[in-house]
């Protein structure tokens, strides 16, 4: 008898590896994470599990693998979780390769309890309740007894056991009464009562393992969609303290050249609304890097009537970086620190150089002053506790790129400064 428990212990092992296999399946995990399906829907999630039941029931036949064979309780599982028609469907088609070999009662039994499975959610208060199933009887027991207010669920979870019990049985009756050839059974005719137990508890978490493996798929991949709309609400939120700063400053210079040359200031008024309507139209995480070089023309042309003569800007562009994918947004707060920690403390002005050139097939972005430079213990922390322009380009590179990018800078007091940004020469794309 002893080798009739080995079975039934693989019996779990395939229960297992098969819902596995089956979670793997992208569309499946959709049809998972949707508690209201279309009928098209649930088609699909029987034709799903029942393609599985059949290939094991056929396995059986071909091999003599009896552990293989999971019809009923693939059944009973579609039903439960995909309602009367996945169920029904799932019974049915998987019980096809038993038909043909003469097994002639398997589907009317696999269809039934494919129904009751769809009967047991129709049951369900909420469609959640049916993942969180456990098939230790003394824990809903005690959740029953001890928790009041979840009753109905522990009650219900008691409905699901009993469900799965009353399909073994019903199998073990058509045994009985219509013989061993009109359907199958992993289990001598007579059987010790330890065996007849293990045989009942098997079917209970052969049918309870798919459900909490493919909950636990369905929990991974609800995770993973959480944690994209974070990254997405994180760099939003990055992106919103970005361009305020720049108006910010923007509007300072604008309010100065208001009192002192009103002409220039309805020209300034001009590039800036040009780089406001850019900005409201961009909502992408990633742009060209001309649409990049092009905003900071905008930008410097501003600021060129604060500086004046003093201000001197040199271009080193390669062609072949133009059409590449950067961070929107990431240059400009880089400029605007060398001009305001850079040069604008410098009496005679300065030099600012913008590079772009592809080294080891790499993008390497370079913006360079040779403005008053930084102090060595502001430079230590500046891309963590410094300013909100350069904290906020570091930040949201790392959600970018996590590892993948390098920001450096480089800067002697009285020398100017050097902020290298070395990315990927393919931009990832955001989910």
């Amino acid at each position: 008898m002893e080798q009739w428990l080995v079975l039934l212990l693989v019996k779990l092992t395939v229960a297992a590896s098969l819902a596995s296999i089956l979670s793997r399946s992208s569309k499946f995990l959709g049809l998972l994470l949707r508690e209201e399906r279309s009928l098209i829907e649930r088609i699909q999630l029987g034709l799903g599990i029942s393609g599985f039941c059949a290939a094991s029931a056929t396995v059986r036949l071909v091999t003599q693998f009896y552990p293989a064979d999971l019809s009923l309780e693939g059944s009973l599982v579609a039903g439960i979780i995909g309602g009367y028609v996945s169920g029904l469907l799932t019974g049915v088609l998987a019980s096809v390769p038993s038909m043909i070999r003469g097994e002639f009662l398997s589907m009317p039994l696999y269809a039934a309890v494919g129904v009751l499975g769809g009967l047991l959610r129709d049951l369900a208060r909420d469609p959640e309740e049916i993942w969180k199933f456990s098939p230790f009887l003394d824990l809903s027991v005690y959740r029953l007894v001890r928790y009041p207010a979840d009753r109905q669920r522990s009650a219900y979870h008691l409905a699901i056991l009993a469900t799965i019990l009353l399909a073994e049985l019903l199998r073990g009756m058509v045994r009985q009464f219509f013989g061993a050839n009109q359907i199958f059974t992993l289990y001598p005719a007579a059987s010790h009562w330890y065996v007849t137990l293990a045989r009942y508890l098997t079917t209970v978490f052969a049918t309870a393992i798919p459900i909490k493996v493919w909950n636990s798929a369905r929990n991974e991949r609800l995770l993973e969609s959480k944690e994209r709309l974070l990254t997405q609400a994180r760099l939003a939120a990055l992106s919103s303290q970005i361009n305020p700063h720049f108006l910010f400053n923007t509007l300072n210079t604008l309010s100065s050249l208001i009192r002192t040359n009103p002409e220039e200031a309805r020209k300034v008024v001009y590039k800036l609304s040009s780089i406001l309507r850019r900005l409201l139209r961009k909502h992408e995480n990633f742009s060209p890097l001309r649409e990049e070089l092009s905003f900071i023309e905008d930008y410097l042309s501003i600021e060129q009537q604060r500086f004046g003569e003093k201000l001197k800007v040199q271009k080193n562009i390669d062609p072949a970086t133009l059409d590449l994918q950067v961070p929107a947004m990431v240059l400009q707060p880089v400029v605007e620190n060398s001009l305001k920690h850079g040069l604008a403390g410098k009496v005679d002005g300065g030099v600012l150089t913008i590079e772009s050139r592809i080294v080891d097939g790499r993008l390497r972005l370079l913006i360079a002053d040779d403005g008053i430079g930084i102090e060595p213990s502001r430079l230590e922390t500046l891309l963590d506790q410094g300013g909100i322009g350069m904290r906020n380009v570091n930040e949201r590179l790392k959600v970018l790129f996590g590892d993948k990018y390098r920001l450096a800078v480089h800067s002697h007091p009285g020398e100017g400064t050097r902020t290298e940004v070395d990315l990927p020469v393919s931009a990832p794309v955001l989910p």
